[in-house]
């Protein structure tokens, strides 16, 4: 169980965009590693969604996690085949235009010119930005990203992704980061569900989650208290030690 302390924070949600994450072909490696950033950051990750390379889809998942969370950062479909249909989504729930941008092209035109490979007309796809976008640097294959309102688009290769988001944090809004504290208590939930509701209710401000572990056939649960306030958060996990060792249970 897992409650989530009630004072505003800022908040995102990472929308997952292509076929071959939904068709098991390709294993995604960028949720993981978003959340971890976007924690340290100050940001709390909310919600993700995967949807396929189908524009209504892609349209209705952006509107409304544009209008739920303070930020939503997508990946996948930025590319340069017929299937990478992301910008122009984005496009269309913004209701702007889109183009091929001479500020994309710049960033191009040198890294294309360096290998002696031609920037071709399906290269220029990914210059294509809609309008009033912020392009989002990408310091290993130069086909940028944008920031269009509060959606960070990524691409879907990890290290690419990786290098946008990198850029991209200088532009979102964040919270005071989340610290968390650990209790591990040798005893399943059950045991201790009732002492936690009661420590969780006392303390809203923290939020409490367990989660039940296992190592061979004995099972224990692990306590997590998660809050930005690192003095109410130790007050909490020590009077929560405290309760436990009164009872017997660590």
């Amino acid at each position: 169980m897992s409650t989530i302390p009630s004072e505003p924070r800022v908040t995102a949600a990472v929308l997952v965009i292509g076929d071959e994450i939904l068709s098991g072909r390709t294993k995604d490696q960028n949720v993981g590693w978003i959340a971890d950033e976007l924690t340290a950051a100050g940001i709390d990750l909310r919600e993700v969604r995967i949807v396929p390379d189908e524009a209504p889809a892609i349209v209705a998942a952006i509107n409304a996690l544009r209008a739920a969370y303070t930020h939503v950062l997508t990946t996948g479909g930025i590319g340069p085949t017929h299937d990478d249909i992301t910008a122009d989504c984005m496009a269309a729930a913004f209701g702007v235009g889109i183009d091929v941008d001479p500020r994309a092209v710049a960033v191009m035109q040198p890294y294309y010119d360096a290998r002696g490979v031609p920037l071709t007309e399906a290269r220029l796809r990914m210059a294509r930005i809609p309008d009033g976008a912020r392009l989002i640097l990408n310091s290993i294959s130069a086909a940028p990203g944008f920031m269009i309102g509060n959606v960070v688009v990524m691409a879907g290769v990890p290290a690419v992704m990786r290098v946008m988001l990198t850029d991209a944090k200088q532009y979102l809004a964040r919270s005071a980061p989340i610290q968390s504290r650990s209790v591990r208590v040798p005893h399943p939930e059950g045991e201790i569900a009732e002492l936690l509701r009661a420590h969780q209710a006392a303390r809203p401000a923290v939020a409490m989650g367990s989660y039940p572990q296992r190592d061979g056939d004995r099972l224990w649960t692990e306590i997590v208290l998660r809050c930005a306030d690192a003095g109410a958060l130790d007050s909490a996990a020590a009077d929560l030690e405290a309760k436990l060792r009164e009872r017997g249970l660590i």
